[in-house]
């Protein structure tokens, strides 16, 4: 089974460190072709838009849902309105809270928006979602296609997660996208991790965490250290299934994108990639997993 993270920039190639716009034929093409690339059985998605006019007002999650072949699918958006290229969002007030969109949406329900993603061959035996609220602090941060620093304020996210149905008997995959401001994205983390808990494992769970490198499983072991297995017997403790660069794209240098896990043997990995895509600043990263 192959399990894939992937930050896909609203859809969008970058070129000379700027994001690209596309007519919408042209943006849903690309991006159909990265998720055709990518051949995996789960993938969590970050930086998703739906309906949004600098993405071809292409609904992302229905695409690789539809280019996967995959069982079930949603979509958690936090962030609702229009993105406004060189003027940030226009927030729609009337949509203040967390959406939950799938299948059976239809192309006609709800407003644009932006969020999180998990689309899955394998079937699902129940959905969960968590709103993860912004931080009350932005932060002047290099933006994609901006010169020198933009300050930014957070925004309020959500971690998604399924039950999935695997050969060996069912197994909980989640996805995040964490704040970038330090020290608010470590408390979503445990918050994730205290929310998985109560859900079916083992656990897997994938995203861009704004955590580089090792940080996140070390936070997680930590956080688990000295605890007993409470299901099934499984082994409790989180792993860092794959320790690799994956930002900037054209030449990483950072890890941002995790796949971590609990109750999952070091055996498991069969093979880590991160292949270049023809969208994102980011290169998704995908583990084989015997699982």
């Amino acid at each position: 089974m192959k399990c894939a993270t992937f930050n896909i920039l609203h859809g969008r190639p970058v070129r000379a460190g700027r994001p690209v716009p596309l007519p919408d034929a042209a943006a849903q093409e690309l991006l159909a072709g990265a998720f055709a690339s990518l051949d995996a059985d789960i993938v969590a998605l970050q930086e998703v838009d739906r309906f949004q006019d600098r993405s071809g007002r292409v609904d992302h999650a229905a695409v690789a849902a539809r280019v996967m072949g995959a069982a079930d699918w949603r979509y958690a958006s936090t962030l609702h309105g229009r993105a406004v290229v060189g003027k940030g969002w226009v927030l729609d007030p009337a949509e203040p809270g967390l959406r939950v969109y799938g299948p059976r949406s239809g192309v006609e329900a709800g407003v644009p928006s932006h969020g999180v993603a998990l689309v899955t061959r394998l079937p699902v035996r129940a959905w969960y979602v968590r709103r993860l609220t912004a931080a009350p602090v932005g932060l002047p941060l290099r933006v994609a296609g901006r010169s020198g620093l933009t300050f930014v304020p957070d925004q309020p996210r959500a971690a998604l997660a399924a039950v999935v149905e695997g050969e060996r008997g069912p197994f909980t995959v989640a996805v995040v996208h964490l704040s970038f401001v330090p020290g608010w994205n470590v408390g979503q983390l445990e918050a994730v991790r205290r929310w998985l808990a109560g859900l079916p494992m083992p656990h897997v769970l994938l995203g861009d965490f704004n955590l580089a490198g090792p940080v996140p499983w070390l936070l997680l072991a930590g956080a688990a250290w000295g605890e007993t297995a409470r299901r099934g017997g499984h082994d409790s403790n989180w792993r860092d299934l794959a320790r690799t660069a994956t930002y900037p794209a054209h030449r990483p240098r950072v890890q941002f994108d995790h796949v971590l896990a609990a109750g999952v043997p070091r055996d498991a990995v069969r093979g880590i990639g991160t292949p270049l895509m023809p969208v994102s600043d980011h290169r998704p990263l995908a583990v084989e997993l015997a699982l």
